[in-house]
């Protein structure tokens, strides 16, 4: 393990979560230093450690081992009171508690927050679900696709008049994640202030549709219902995607600066002197006509060929790189976002890394992913206080 201060290095987090949405959550909070117990059910584990893609030489999952890097595993029967004890025991320990199942499991559980709270009474208890701790919504199960469809995202994803589409990865799940962590910091700093714990409720659907930037207020404001543009901005042109000689290329023209810089360098400065192109609602209402100027342009030259040109002039403009360009990619690489790790059973593994990059601290990949219970015995000890014949009776006993 690297010795470097990390910003949650001392920070406790008993991790009931499973899947994506939660373990991403938690994933943000281990790469920040933060101590993740998570408890798994025995002879099962988290449901993505049978996920594909199952290497042949381990059968670990490789998504299980990138979303539960830098955490320990503790295998517990969680129908027996017994394994209860040793969660009560674990949360009296712990600073946040974290939770993903479908709504009403974790009481029936007894793992809810009044509950936890009774032994941890300033515990920052967060609770991820579909659709949150109120409202009609409450009780509906939900994977991403559905928070996906019911929150936005697939109301405007898609060819203009064709099927609603939902973005490739599960962006719902990741997002709320993500919210869920930086909400869980904030109560934490909360709690270093007032001594108070408290319970957070982060929802996939609010996450969805918080992140839905201008379409909402164009409904609210102008009463325009937004729909499927494919890869045209909103507000702006030209900002799209066009073809080229061997493939596609993103151009974005957001203000008049950018076209004017954009007009020269595709050699059509004549383009400034058009009315209709004066500014960025007449470029926006004559967006045909401009994108078909665009990639007549860009039909001729290659990809780089305009990634050169534009890069020069200082428009905004990328390639559309595949999964394979990008675990190559040098920039990646020196930005510390493709890391490399020993893992006991796969040997040697690659995965994406963490984008904070703090001046002071550090946001590390430091550990493997857990086999099933890896820690179970360490856990015990080190946060339970059980010794050593406690442990042996409890797995003679099948608790653990």
């Amino acid at each position: 393990m690297n010795n470097h201060k990390r910003p949650l290095d001392g920070i406790v987090v008993v991790d009931f979560t499973r899947v994506y949405a939660g373990p991403f959550c938690t994933l943000m909070l281990a790469d920040l230093g933060a101590t993740i117990i998570k408890i798994e059910r025995k002879g099962q584990g988290d449901d993505t450690r049978q996920f594909l893609p199952l290497p042949n030489r381990s059968g670990e999952s490789g998504y299980f081992m990138y979303l539960n890097r830098n955490k320990k595993s503790i295998e517990l029967d969680l129908k027996s009171p017994e394994a209860l004890k040793i969660i009560y025991k674990l949360c009296e320990r712990a600073d946040m508690c974290v939770e993903n199942f479908a709504p009403g499991v974790v009481g029936r559980l007894g793992i809810d927050y009044e509950t936890i709270k009774q032994y941890k009474p300033d515990i920052i208890y967060g609770s991820i679900s579909g659709f949150g701790q109120t409202g009609p919504y409450k009780s509906k199960a939900a994977y991403d696709v559905v928070a996906q469809a019911m929150g936005g995202y697939m109301a405007i994803s898609g060819v203009k008049g064709g099927m609603p589409l939902k973005l490739g990865n599960s962006i719902a799940d990741a997002g709320t994640g993500i919210h869920m962590a930086y909400a869980l910091a904030a109560a934490l700093y909360h709690r270093e202030k007032t001594g108070q714990g408290q319970f957070v409720d982060v929802a996939m659907m609010d996450t969805v549709f918080s992140t839905l930037e201008n379409f909402v207020v164009m409904q609210t404001f102008g009463g325009i219902t937004p729909t499927r543009n494919g890869n045209a901005n909103l507000g702006a042109a030209p900002f799209n995607t066009f073809t080229t000689k061997d493939g596609y290329v993103a151009i974005a023209v957001a203000n008049n600066s950018l076209f004017e810089k954009f007009a020269k360098a595709i050699g059509r400065p004549d383009l400034l002197e058009e009315e209709i192109f004066k500014d960025n609602k007449g470029r926006k209402e004559n967006e045909e006509a401009l994108n078909a100027i665009a990639n007549a342009w860009s039909s001729q030259l290659t990809t780089a060929e305009i990634c050169q040109i534009l890069d020069a002039a200082q428009v905004p403009v990328g390639p559309i790189k595949g999964i394979d360009e990008l675990v190559e990619d040098p920039h990646l690489i020196a930005r510390d976002m493709l890391v490399e790790i020993d893992h006991p059973k796969e040997g040697r593994i690659k995965f994406p890394g963490n984008p904070i990059k703090y001046s002071e601290t550090k946001v590390d990949v430091f550990e493997p992913a857990p086999l099933l219970g890896q820690h179970t015995e360490e856990i015990l000890k080190t946060w339970g206080g059980y010794d050593e014949a406690e442990i042996d009776s409890m797995r003679e006993k099948g608790i653990i």
